[in-house]
């Protein structure tokens, strides 16, 4: 049997593998707050390994409609694809041994069969896992400021676990750009640094949309250090793509995932986005930063 991964194949085809596939559960990831379960889609000689994530395992929260969350992962994946940003891996909402849920492709390096239990006295970032990758794809870190990288941008300073002083940043690269404009387009409530990913391809994806589309402003993300930036041209482009996606078929497929408001609310953070032209400040006083933050 061959083993596809994200990357080696068209997303068209993709989609319809992990639509139509028989779906097999074989492990957990441990540590996730909604049930996240590792799986294998197959179809004849094709087979690929990817995430499962059932509305029945997600957890109640105050601010989301229950059941939501799949469908949002959907949503992200969806205006990922139709705009061009390539930030989101092919997702679907689908059936599977626990119910309807969102199937997202794995990434990154093949991950290792059955449960996801570290080995006794190991010790890894929040976030973290055996054949999960490490969390911030070399690009998001914590570390002491005197050792902050060359040309990475620093978001916050405060304490560690023994109260050292630290630093949390990230590199100022082109993909995280992206993913950051991105996340101002979806009302990203959780980038953390874990949601950060390196795929086969050597880009970079970010995972876990769950808390995406709310139509009050929840922008919550550990990439704050290109606030206030100018937008470069690729995200002006990626913008006005967004805006006419939205203006357009796919609208009509999201009506399905989001609420009315939630979608008008992503019409108008497009707009907004466009008329400033640049990337939004963390609110004074506000919650901006996901926690933990990996």
């Amino acid at each position: 049997m061959s083993s596809t991964q994200h990357g080696g194949e068209g997303a068209p085809d993709l989609l319809t593998l992990l639509s139509a596939g028989d779906l097999e559960v074989t492990g957990r990831v441990l540590g996730a707050s909604n049930t996240t379960l590792l799986a294998r889609v197959t179809s004849g000689e094709r087979s690929l390994a990817c995430v499962y994530k059932p509305v029945a395992g997600e957890a109640p929260l105050w601010d989301f409609p229950d059941g939501t969350l799949a469908g949002r992962e959907v949503a992200a994946a969806l205006v990922s694809e139709a705009a061009g940003w390539g930030v989101v891996p092919p997702t679907v909402l689908r059936e599977g041994e626990f119910g309807l849920g969102s199937v997202q492709a794995w990434v990154g390096p093949p991950p290792d069969d059955g449960p996801y239990v570290d080995p006794p006295g190991t010790r890894r970032r929040a976030g973290a896992g055996r054949g999960l990758g490490e969390p911030g794809a070399g690009v998001i870190d914590v570390v002491a400021p005197s050792r902050v990288p060359d040309g990475w941008l620093t978001v916050v300073q405060g304490e560690g676990y023994r109260g050292e002083a630290v630093s949390l940043v990230h590199a100022d690269d082109p993909g995280l750009v992206r993913m950051a404009a991105f996340d101002a387009v979806a009302n990203n409530a959780d980038r953390k640094g874990g949601h950060v990913l390196r795929g086969l391809d050597d880009r970079i994806y970010g995972v876990d949309h769950g808390l995406t589309f709310h139509d009050d402003p929840k922008l919550r993300t550990v990439l704050w250090g290109f606030a206030g930036r100018s937008f470069d041209d690729e995200v002006v482009v990626l913008l006005e793509r967004t805006a006419a996606a939205l203006d357009g078929d796919l609208a009509d497929v999201l009506s399905t995932l989001l609420t009315d408001d939630e979608l008008l609310a992503a019409q108008l953070r497009v707009e907004r986005l466009l008329e400033r032209r640049r990337f939004p400040k963390p609110p004074p006083g506000g919650r901006a930063l996901p926690w933990p933050p990996f």
